[in-house]
């Protein structure tokens, strides 16, 4: 029993950070509508600072002052990142706002091993608990009791700064209608700016108490990003009590998972999480999102078919593609097998995001359910390889079927959280259930046949199946079903009200730039030529990488094609405005 009650008080210790980290990203989610990737790396950072300065000063007022100051310093920065970088992405469209803070995640991760080196780092003991409370012969760190305590304590001080102060009423009135409150006269950028440094404040705050428990390291942000983002959803966006009953409820099924249930331990959260926002949608403590405002006339490019033209330069582009043989050695086939593959994936992502509307998280679940399902065919069925590809992503289209089902009920990251809790049950599934999946080994024995085992073969097959992939989801996006996709994505209530089924309609899309299905192409493109150079080139590959991810979310705000199709529009009207003002001089 004493055993049980120290893991029960091992997870109140851990949900102290938790909650700190939580309620930051839930406040500042809540108001500016970010969905900040880059909290992690605050909470990072926080830990990296406080351990310099608790090094560097000694004695109890050192150790306090330290973690206290390193929480004020990330703070500055956060304000510094906000001015500079998310100010200029506050409107644009969600999945922007994540890659730019994902690019942001990448410099961090390599900033601090250049600062600070790739060793982990071993903090100070706490001054003044550095010892043990015996409970019936268990030990009980006084640390731990002291977060215990802390967790509380920062609950009170935020529930009265924003229920007792003029910026706590401004901030709580942001999170249920922002743009009521910018009508009203509040100056947003400075509200948005001081929310933001009071969730990075507590995040850094989380990380700097964790150095007397956890050792510093760089992998430390994406260890509790994904928990953060749980916590999050299930207390519900905004909510600062919620995010507190969450993180102790998140806290001690990670405590006890492993003791109760061994099996499924490790997808233990997601799975509550997905009950959570089965039954109610909004989170436990949170409320239903107030319907966003559309700015009138502030819409996209129109969409279109390409035009002659662009049809010969995508098929001359693609005969170029497939030369590749004929100048490029093995592993240059190897790399454009990848992006070709790559590009499959991104033009079905960016088909649910920008035609549908579905910010999904969890996409790669199907990625790896249609490889399981080829490998399944092809290894246990014995099945030849043309008939495993056809039939092999049947598996993927049957999870989409039973995920999507219970998905499109949400919205906005709602939606994206319970897509994300998905695939981390598909991954749990295939990464324990080894006598089937053969574990983090994979299946392995999968091999091309004959006549596809070439790497020329296997590159031109490829291109050949991405070329195919990508001028069906073109056909799809001007077909009805495009259109009813579209209409729904754009006006949910004025597409119901003329007969289209929109859940339908988005459960159907999820089987199968932000403005072009193309742009996907040039994207993965990109990334993936990218990044595959930098790791050759540099040993800094993600703080390239990073950068140069935010610079193109903060240069090319509607992406490279997207951006170029919007200069081609503009000079189209300025011919056409050029070419009336003509006519009418003559005429007169």
């Amino acid at each position: 029993m004493a055993f049980y009650f120290v893991q029960f008080l091992t997870g109140l210790a851990s949900a102290a950070s938790l909650f700190l980290v939580a309620s930051g990203l839930s406040i500042i989610f809540g108001v500016t509508r970010i969905v900040n990737f880059a909290h992690g790396a605050f909470y990072m950072l926080g830990a990296y600072v406080a351990f310099t300065l608790t090094e560097r000063f000694s004695g109890v007022i050192g150790f306090w002052g330290g973690i206290v100051a390193a929480a004020l310093i990330v703070a500055v920065v956060g304000v510094l990142v906000e001015m500079v970088l998310l100010r200029r992405i506050y409107h644009a469209p969600e999945l922007f706002q994540l890659l730019a803070t994902f690019g942001l995640t990448l410099m961090v991760e390599d900033l601090v091993v250049l600062i600070w080196g790739p060793s982990d780092l071993l903090g100070r003991r706490a001054p003044g608990f550095k010892g043990a409370v015996d409970f019936f012969g268990q030990n009980i760190p006084t640390y731990d009791l002291f977060l215990i305590g802390l967790s509380p304590v920062v609950l009170g001080i935020l529930w009265l700064l924003f229920q007792r102060t003029r910026w706590g009423v401004l901030v709580r009135a942001a999170t249920q209608d922002r743009d009521m409150v910018a009508a009203l006269g509040v100056n947003q950028k400075w509200l948005f700016t001081s929310v933001f440094a009071v969730g990075v404040f507590l995040a850094a705050f989380g990380g700097a108490l964790q150095i007397p428990r956890d050792a510093v390291h760089h992998a430390l942000d994406l260890r509790i990003i994904v928990d953060v983002f749980v916590v999050v959803v299930i207390g519900g966006l905004g909510s600062i009590i919620g995010a507190f009953v969450a993180a102790v409820l998140v806290s001690e099924l990670n405590a006890f998972g492993i003791l109760i249930f061994p099996k499924i331990s490790i997808i233990l959260v997601f799975l509550v999480m997905a009950a959570v926002l089965i039954v109610r949608p909004w989170g436990l403590f949170g409320k239903p999102e107030a319907a966003a405002r559309r700015t009138p006339g502030l819409t996209v490019n129109p969409w279109r078919p390409l035009t002659s033209n662009e049809r010969r330069a995508a098929i001359a582009a693609l005969v170029l593609a497939a030369a590749l043989p004929l100048v490029g050695g093995n592993y240059a086939l190897a790399v454009g097998s990848e992006i070709a593959i790559f590009a499959i994936f991104a033009a079905s992502l960016h088909f649910l995001m920008s035609v549908g509307g579905l910010a999904s998280f969890g996409h790669a679940a199907y990625f790896g359910l249609g490889a399981y399902g080829v490998a399944f065919l092809a290894k246990l069925a014995g099945l030849p390889m043309i008939v495993s590809l056809l039939l092999g992503p049947v598996l993927g289209m049957l999870g989409a079927a039973v995920f999507g089902f219970f998905a499109v009920q949400l919205s906005g990251v709602y939606f994206a959280m319970l897509t994300l809790a998905f695939a981390q049950i598909v991954w749990s599934i295939a990464f324990q259930w080894v006598a089937v999946t053969g574990g983090d080994n994979g299946i392995l024995g999968v091999w091309p046949e004959k006549w596809a085992a070439a790497p020329a073969h296997f590159y031109w097959l490829s291109i050949g199946v991405a070329a195919l992939a990508v001028a069906a989801l073109r056909i799809i996006v001007f077909s009805p079903f495009g259109f009813a996709l579209r209409a729904t994505r754009d006006s949910p209530l004025r597409s119901e009200a003329i007969g289209i089924d929109g859940k339908r309609i988005q459960w159907t899309a999820l089987l199968g730039g932000v403005e072009t299905v193309s742009g996907a192409v040039i994207g993965a493109i990109v990334y993936k030529a990218l990044s595959i150079w930098l790791v050759s080139q540099t040993d800094l590959s993600k703080l390239v990488l990073g950068g140069v991810i935010v610079l193109i979310v903060v240069a090319f705000p509607k992406g490279i094609v997207g951006m170029l199709e919007t200069i081609r529009n503009r000079r189209r009207t300025e011919s056409s405005k050029s070419a009336l003002v003509t006519k009418i001089e003559s005429a007169e």
